[in-house]
């Protein structure tokens, strides 16, 4: 799966991107990650991507003209890891068919969750666009995307964590990104099957080595072997 993130802040992508997991995906070429620089498609010396809002107000807007050809820019951008990728097509802004999805992240958007994330797993690119200042120029949002995203009803300087918070959740849901995938079985929010209709599951409590510290002792329960206790006492101490 291809990640494009369009953002003023190029280096906080890159940065976070380059650890853990998502490098580890970047290096088995099961995702690839590129970070765009919005003012690379600015046409002044100043490289202005931000103007005063009409109608008057506190603050700068985003101006849609560097969006809209960065998001063109990329047809034909190349993909890079540790071990280079090759050129890849892109075909701007979503096409179902073509499964992929361009995203605003957006304080008035859709939540994302772990279902959305379940379901942008399956497709085959993703393109996330990122605000700063007092907020994007409305017609991003009214034509260059298919739709608006928030990870929180909470305001932040942009959305490059947003957009990170997205990478990392469904990277995590493609095969090949995580080194033990039945990890995933057990995780906070996975699947379960009840009553014929699927729920989320919640984790329970994890406990290591040592078995007392500091006089905080692990339940008993952990320690017995019994394997169908422990696991019910798992399923009872779901939250």
């Amino acid at each position: 799966m291809r990640f494009s993130v369009l953002t003023l802040f190029p280096h906080i992508i890159d940065s976070y991107c380059q650890e853990s997991i998502l490098l580890r995906g970047q290096k088995a070429g099961v995702i690839q990650i590129r970070s765009i620089n919005i003012r690379d498609f600015t046409h002044d010396k100043h490289k202005t991507v931000d103007d005063t809002p009409y109608g008057g107000g506190p603050g700068m807007v985003m101006k849609p003209e560097p969006v809209y050809e960065a998001l063109r820019s990329i047809d034909g951008i190349p993909f890079h890891k540790a071990d280079g990728l090759s050129k890849v097509k892109k075909i701007f802004f979503g096409n179902i068919k073509q499964k992929k999805r361009t995203i605003l992240l957006s304080p008035r958007g859709r939540q994302f969750d772990q279902q959305v994330a379940r379901e942008w797993s399956k497709l085959n690119e993703l393109v996330l666009i990122c605000g700063r200042y007092e907020g994007m120029d409305q017609r991003v949002a009214d034509h260059m995307v298919d739709e608006e995203i928030s990870i929180g009803p909470y305001v932040l300087a942009g959305g490059e964590l947003g957009a990170l918070v997205i990478i990392e959740a469904v990277s995590r849901l493609i095969p090949g990104v995580l080194g033990n995938e039945e990890s995933l079985k057990e995780e906070t929010f996975s699947l379960s099957q009840k009553r014929d209709h699927t729920e989320e599951e919640k984790e329970y409590p994890q406990y290591t080595k040592p078995d007392t510290f500091r006089g905080w002792e692990v339940p008993s329960v952990l320690l017995s072997g019994d394997h169908k206790r422990i696991a019910d006492w798992r399923k009872k101490h779901r939250t």
